[in-house]
């Protein structure tokens, strides 16, 4: 009986919110615009906007958009190593703590909190990955204020981490939309050779991508629809490595 009537049932939403204590992490965040003293620096949140598009791509059948997604999935696992590293020094650090002084969290009298609107899984991994950077800060700071690192190291190791989040962007705001599916590679064609001119200085794709045997984790189902356009970058031109 129950297969006789359509249910008019919407799709699924849920409220999720970031919390960020530090000044650090909320730069990550939003990034900076590019202006005439200095180039632009692209954030978590234009990080998120690269990752819609190369998904799109992805469910295009480009196979460069898939080789992206893997590169970027490969990144996100290396910079998380990264961050448990620096992580461990500092329980290497905090251990040295005499037994008598306990300290709890050291948490913000007026943290940000941000709405999430992220549609992608790479997306809320790179925001577990800033989630992260905020506490290793926080640690940071208590670490110099109770005198068990100096301002140097401080300094150093809060950079350290926030390198690894930029890099992480870099990585990421090299993708362009190849204009190309796995169909245009098979034959060859006109679209194919602008594909692999577009990407010719970063090498050869993988064969076992180009034939989509490997795809990311977290890559869309193949729809083939209407092709996708390619959209300006939120800060085209010159990005740099800087920190603010």
């Amino acid at each position: 009986m129950a297969d006789n009537y359509r249910l008019n049932i919407g799709s699924l939403r849920s409220d999720v919110q970031l919390t960020l204590h530090t000044h650090h992490a909320a730069r990550i965040w939003m990034g900076r615009p590019k202006n005439e003293q200095k180039p632009g620096i692209i954030g978590l949140s234009g990080f998120c906007s690269i990752i819609n598009r190369m998904t799109r791509g992805a469910t295009q059948d480009d196979p460069y958009s898939d080789w992206w997604m893997i590169n970027l999935e490969d990144k996100i696992n290396e910079s998380d190593a990264a961050l448990k590293d620096i992580d461990q020094r500092l329980d290497d650090v905090m251990a040295n703590l005499p037994p008598a002084i306990s300290i709890s969290n050291n948490l913000s009298i007026q943290p940000v909190r941000l709405p999430l609107y992220i549609s992608n899984p790479l997306g809320f991994k790179a925001v577990y990955l800033l989630t992260s950077y905020d506490e290793i800060v926080r640690r940071i700071l208590l670490a110099q204020h109770v005198g068990l690192i100096g301002r140097r190291d401080m300094e150093l190791w809060i950079d350290e981490g926030a390198a690894v989040l930029r890099k992480l962007f870099g990585l990421a705001q090299i993708y362009r939309y190849s204009g190309a599916c796995r169909d245009d590679f098979a034959a060859n064609n006109a679209k194919a050779e602008a594909a692999r001119k577009m990407y010719e200085r970063h090498g050869e794709i993988p064969q076992d991508i180009l034939e989509g045997t490997r795809r990311s984790t977290f890559a869309p189902p193949i729809t083939r629809g209407q092709p996708e356009s390619e959209s300006p970058e939120p800060f085209s031109g010159d990005i740099g490595d800087g920190e603010d």
